[in-house]
């Protein structure tokens, strides 16, 4: 726990304030993106894997 020899003005209060707010808007923010972006990043990731084992696939054959 903190304790703080003076209390803080409304200023440092307003600021305090709006700095979490902005950090929570930010991840936020970020965590929609991030899970927006799923499907075609799994997508993207299942043709490499799907190519390279074709490809694999086919050295060994040959």
């Amino acid at each position: 726990m903190v304790f703080w020899s003076f209390p803080p003005t409304s200023k440092q209060l307003k600021l305090t304030i709006f700095g979490i707010a902005a950090g929570v808007t930010l991840i936020t923010a970020g965590a929609y993106l991030s899970f927006s972006n799923i499907v075609p990043q799994q997508v993207r990731a299942k043709a490499r894997k799907d190519y390279i084992k074709a490809r694999l696939k086919q050295l060994v054959e040959d």
